[in-house]
């Protein structure tokens, strides 16, 4: 953007590195201030702070013009260890809180509630550092428009930041003006490509190129540290690979699955997956575990035993879904957010170990021990353990000359007896609102499980799952809330939530073939046209057009560890169509996909989803099954990694899904497969059915 290069560095005092130290808690509070009405966990965590907080809305807005005072806009989440941080060394102190009240206004946002808010300054305070992270903190104008920003910062930092921002908007305010409109006119830009004005045909080598081009070969994952799973861009490795028989990427894929799987990032006696490795080798989590991640991991190791019948991914699954089941499930089946870093003020206390603990606990088990990597002084910091394994099981049983099934049985109960020790902990905290998104994202990965190993289990969680959002987060007017706790919905649902949400519907569909959910799945679509997408400039705001108007209305179309949401509506669109024969939503989706095919091409990991539909755009497929074992024979096929194909069924000869139409012939069940609106011959079993890619 030309903006970014015009901004200027007002206050380089506070280009400091941020402490890696948390200080002590200052204990002295308030009664309470605005947050003490929200439902937000993490709003609710910064209630009592002497901080005058108010929450996101016109109230504090019109305080700030008023009062004629900036505004600060401070982002964090309920599990972010340092937003805790920051909060006990200056948000709870009595001094900074004085500062903040009497020379800004001070908002307080909850960014997994309000990701179109924290999108934008985000993008301001990247703009100004080229980085940026949580906590978030912007100093904006009275009408929200921001004018500087930064992250983490030292109580001593914190007060020369307030001071001299205070000072610059009382003698020199016109250098603030200046930034600010620098600052709102870049993040106005619009980021979508424009199309090609000549077709181009998509180089699907130069993807699967670039995609390696990352790859940690000796560890698995991309780049070094800190290092997070990025299942959206594993997800695409995987696919091209198998599609192409590309062994050596299949071998890259297998190897960051095994890592992770043994590495600490892994909860190994309780299961499902921080949400990133400080170090290159996933030994040292930052131990917040969040839904979405394992929602994504359940689905990419489900896919990855398809390709690999590797068990040890069967068993990874079985324990997310067990962890997530007993730690972060509701009464009616939905899934909670987070879980928090810190227990007891410390990170990771809730999951290390000391060496005294593991033997009261497990006796001498040498093998448990050489296999975790257990230090008598610990093996990380303050003297304790986190539990790690350098190679899988099966291979340290091999190179002990052990009996691998004995040996992983001995594993097992010792994690077991452990699980049970860690009960009598006091835990970390749970941050028990249900997000949409990320329920929807959790309902596909666990439909990614019930088809590859066909357990019910799976199966009846999706659907517990999505019958909590249809019964309590759909609206009246066919539209749906972002988040929900305790009865209560609120706020205007994203693009992300209904995005993630029509996939999940289709996806259940396929599993099922209850039409019902595919008619919710159109109905959902339906609203999106009419509320989201821009037909003009052919993109989808990641905002409604009912929703609130801030500074900039922007798009969402790079994947990071969640997907894209205009990516994933494109893949909606292709695969309703697939159904339906829809032809202007397949049209739209063409011409997204045709605009986004550039940066698919040269940075597929950060544009995952995309290029993951411009890699099959030649080998979309369907298998429509009908007849009386179309059940049945839907299980058998899903047994297999089928890249692009969607599945359409019935048992009865009345449907209203054109994909099925003049299919069903009395007494056999009958196999299509279909591809660019023509079909093959059918045929009578599953293993008839013969798959092939376009190249």
């Amino acid at each position: 953007m030309a903006a970014k290069n015009g901004i200027i560095l007002l206050i380089g005092l506070l280009h400091l590195a941020a402490c890696q130290t948390p200080h002590s808690q200052n204990k002295d509070k308030m009664s309470g201030n605005k947050l003490i009405y929200e439902t937000s966990p993490y709003l609710l965590q910064h209630a009592n702070n002497p901080v005058k907080w108010y929450p996101w809305g016109d109230s504090a807005f019109e305080k700030a013009r008023k009062e004629d005072k900036l505004i600060l806009v401070s982002i964090g989440y309920s599990a972010c260890h340092w937003c805790h941080v920051m909060e006990h060394e200056s948000f709870e102190d009595i001094e900074v809180a004085n500062l903040m009240n009497a020379h800004f206004v001070c908002i307080k946002v909850d960014r997994e509630e309000r990701p179109d808010v924290d999108q934008i300054y985000m993008e301001a305070v990247q703009m100004l550092s080229g980085r940026g992270g949580w906590p978030l903190n912007c100093f904006a104008l009275p009408d929200g428009c921001p004018v500087w920003g930064g992250t983490y910062f030292s109580k001593g930092q914190w007060m020369d930041v307030l001071k001299s921002l205070n000072g610059l908007y009382t003698n020199e305010r016109q250098k603030l003006l200046d930034q600010a409109k620098q600052l709102t006119d870049g993040i106005n830009q619009q980021d979508f490509p424009q199309l090609a004005a000549l077709p181009q045909k998509a180089d699907k080598q130069l993807i699967q190129k670039n995609s390696a081009a990352r790859f940690d070969l000796k560890y698995g994952g991309f780049g070094g540290a800190p290092k997070f799973p990025m299942p959206v861009a594993l997800n695409l490795v995987h696919q091209i690979a198998y599609v192409n028989q590309d062994q050596e990427q299949l071998d890259f894929v297998y190897l960051t699955l095994d890592k992770m799987a043994s590495g600490g990032i892994y909860d190994q006696a309780g299961g499902g997956f921080a949400r990133y490795s400080v170090d290159e080798r996933w030994f040292a989590p930052h131990f917040e575990k969040m839904l979405y991640d394992n929602a994504q991991l359940v689905s990419l190791y489900s896919k990855a035993y398809k390709t690999s019948g590797n068990l040890n991914y069967k068993r990874i699954v079985e324990e997310t879904f067990d962890f997530l089941n007993r730690e972060m499930t509701s009464a009616e089946g939905a899934y909670y957010s987070a879980l928090d870093a810190d227990s007891e003020g410390v990170e990771g206390k809730f999951y290390t170990w000391t060496n005294e603990e593991l033997k009261s606990i497990l006796g001498d088990d040498e093998h448990f021990f050489r296999y975790f990597g257990i230090k008598e002084h610990g093996n990380w910091e303050h003297n304790v353990n986190i539990l790690h394994g350098n190679i899988s099981r099966e291979a340290y049983a091999e190179l002990s000359s052990l009996n691998a099934d004995v040996f992983n049985k001995n594993i097992t109960e010792s994690l077991i007896k452990l699980m049970k020790a860690r009960e009598a902990r006091i835990r970390p905290g749970l941050d028990d609102k249900i997000l949409t998104a990320w329920n929807a994202l959790m309902i596909s990965g666990l439909c990614d499980a019930y088809q590859a190993f066909g357990d019910e289990k799976y199966l009846s969680g999706a659907q517990k799952a999505m019958k909590y959002l249809l019964n309590n987060v759909k609206q009246n007017d066919g539209s749906l809330h972002r988040s929900s706790k305790n009865g209560v919905s609120k706020i205007d649902g994203f693009l992300d939530d209904y995005a993630f949400a029509i996939e999940a519907l289709i996806m259940l569909y396929q599993v099922t073939f209850d039409a019902e959910y595919l008619q919710e799945a159109k109905s959902f679509k339906e609203y999106v046209m009419r509320n989201f997408y821009d037909e003009g400039n052919g993109i989808f705001y990641y905002t409604s057009e009912k929703g609130e108007k801030l500074i900039a209305r922007k798009t969402d179309i790079q994947d990071n560890v969640i997907p894209s949401s205009v990516g994933t509506m494109a893949k909606n669109l292709i695969q309703l169509s697939q159904f339906n024969h829809e032809l202007e939503s397949e049209t739209i989706a063409e011409l997204l996909i045709s605009k986004m095919t550039g940066q698919a091409e040269k940075h597929p990991g950060y544009y995952a989803r995309w290029a993951s539909l411009v890699v099959l755009q030649d080998s979309r497929q369907e298998i429509a099954i009908c007849g009386s074992q179309a059940e049945i024979f839907r299980k058998k096929l899903q047994l297999q990694f089928i890249p692009g194909a969607v599945y359409a069924g019935s048992d009865d000869e009345e449907n209203n899904i054109e994909l099925l139409s003049n299919r069903w012939q009395d007494n056999q069940t009958l196999i299509y497969k279909c591809k660019n609106k023509a079909c093959d011959l059918p045929v009578t079993a599953p293993n008839e059915l013969k798959i092939s890619y376009s190249n």
